[in-house]
């Protein structure tokens, strides 16, 4: 794996090697001595999956307040995705900033989210598959969301939002003197 750093403060561009002969190719999508180097969570708790079948659908922003916030390592398996990621680490010199990154079943790159950041993704094409591990379980009561088109944010989705839960679509607004959420 080839670790590439970001703009935000211990998140992670992952790209695979991939190693191949007539029979395809193989390479590993996680390896607890390399994320350990790095300083990256090691031991995730569960893999999930979402499946999308129109370019526009969005997800998130999501992500769970402490003590379960989750570190998440994202992969595009079928289709693209824009993942978009926010540090809401109060201490962190990226706070409240975000980052973009294409992900898709061609270009075999991951995507790692340290805890204390929201995640997103909008759906670039139609019948996208993604895959994540996760380093904390889902407990609702910790559960918490940003607005996609918040104006505080800033972000530039590349494609209109054409499908998005209700829940998504009604996030809290950030508001001047928020206080921080981690």
């Amino acid at each position: 794996m080839i670790f590439q750093s970001t703009t935000l403060k211990d998140a992670w561009l992952i790209a695979l090697e991939l190693r191949g002969d007539e029979r395809g190719h193989f390479a590993r999508t996680m390896c607890r001595t390399e994320f350990s180097k790095h300083g990256l969570a090691t031991d995730f708790v569960q893999q999930n999956m979402s499946a999308s079948a129109k370019a526009g659908t969005l997800r998130g922003l999501h992500f769970q307040r402490t003590p379960h916030a989750e570190a998440k390592l994202i992969r595009c398996t079928r289709g693209v995705i824009l993942d978009v990621i926010v540090d809401l680490r109060a201490d962190s010199p990226s706070y409240l900033q975000h980052e973009g990154f294409e992900l898709s079943a061609a270009n075999q790159r991951q995507l790692y989210v340290p805890p204390g950041f929201a995640h997103s993704f909008l759906t670039l094409t139609d019948d996208v598959e993604v895959t994540y591990l996760v380093s904390s379980f889902y407990t609702p009561a910790a559960e918490g969301g940003l607005r996609y088109n918040d104006p505080a944010l800033g972000i530039e989705w590349p494609l209109p939002v054409s499908t998005i839960s209700e829940k998504d679509a009604n996030w809290p607004l950030l508001q001047h003197g928020d206080r921080p959420i981690f």
